[in-house]
């Protein structure tokens, strides 16, 4: 039969899930997502949230509160009769009266494993401390910022050189088929439910949050150790972008670095130590592997080092935040 589910995300990570929630033959009378942006070069355009231009797609009501503070936006929400909530990546705390509107509350689908990483950037932040392993969860939602009990969990590997980006879509891939699950086993009524703190005690993860990423912290630093930098640069791409100043033609410039790789070669710190973009770091050194001039687009460094030439014993000094 399928249950009546009331669907809310606002990037492409949460597009899958909705997708799978369609196909899977449940009815979802309304999505909620954050409402158009500024966009364009100079702000002008008004630009709809990926889940929103999905929704459209599957001919599905769009409803965009900034936020629930209204009561009419509560009443018209508990209005909708819903069996579950679902929400991924929506960008909103959502009150009580929200969470308990629908028969069986609200699930979420959330990207790291619980309680380790919860908030803001858990994909980011678990490649910046070198985690071997994260995870997609679905959890009852609660007041608590990501502390809701725990139904279902399905693990993935980090790689070492993988990026966020790329962690990111197999998450939101893992996200889908996740939900799809936790719902059918709602329906049939054998979904069931672990706190966290037993999970924390059960599994040794113990609670950490996930702070957002700034552009300040991603300044990259080449003083520093040549492990923690290969990380901070895959954690930060594609977004915001680890960078540095890089003289290129007599010119100073900031190129994103976009994907590096962890070596073992020692230098002083910020030269290349030959001229395919090794650079030694206070300790270790870090091979680049992908990068990015302004204004132009991601290039892998053999691609990249064909127009722009770095010989060994270049200093590369760090930007300057901003």
């Amino acid at each position: 039969m399928g249950l009546r589910v009331g669907f809310m995300g606002t990037p492409a990570f949460a597009v899958p899930t909705l997708q799978a929630i369609v196909a899977g033959g449940h009815e979802v009378p309304a999505v909620y997502t954050q409402p158009p942006r500024q966009a364009g070069r100079r702000g002008l355009t008004l630009t709809p949230s990926p889940v929103q231009v999905a929704a459209e797609r599957l001919g599905l009501a769009v409803r965009s509160p900034i936020n629930f503070r209204d009561p009419a936006d509560v009443e018209a929400f508990e209005a909708l009769g819903l069996d579950v909530g679902v929400v991924v990546a929506y960008g909103l705390l959502l009150p009580q009266a929200i969470l308990d509107a629908p028969r069986f509350g609200c699930l979420n689908g959330h990207g790291s494993l619980l309680p380790r990483w919860r908030g803001a950037a858990p994909i980011q932040r678990a490649i910046e401390a070198g985690d071997a392993v994260t995870g997609m969860m679905v959890m009852q939602m609660e007041a608590g910022l990501d502390t809701g009990p725990v139904a279902l969990t399905a693990e993935t590997p980090i790689g070492d050189t993988e990026t966020a980006g790329e962690l990111h879509d197999r998450l939101a891939a893992m996200a889908a088929s996740l939900m799809v699950e936790a719902l059918a086993k709602l329906e049939a009524g054998t979904l069931t439910f672990e706190d966290q703190d037993a999970l924390a005690a059960r599994t040794g993860r113990e609670p950490i949050y996930a702070r957002k990423l700034t552009k300040a912290e991603a300044a990259i630093d080449f003083g520093g150790g040549a492990e923690g930098i290969a990380r901070k640069i895959n954690a930060f791409a594609p977004a915001p972008g680890a960078f540095s100043e890089m003289t290129l033609g007599g010119t100073s410039e900031r190129v994103k670095i976009l994907r590096a790789r962890k070596e073992n070669a020692e230098g002083e710190a910020g030269t290349t130590l030959d001229d395919r973009l090794l650079v030694a770091c206070g300790t270790g050194s870090v091979r680049l592997l992908e990068l990015q001039r302004p204004g132009g687009r991601p290039m892998p460094a053999n691609e990249w080092l064909r127009g722009n030439p770095i010989a060994a014993g270049t200093r590369l000094v760090a930007a300057a935040t901003a």
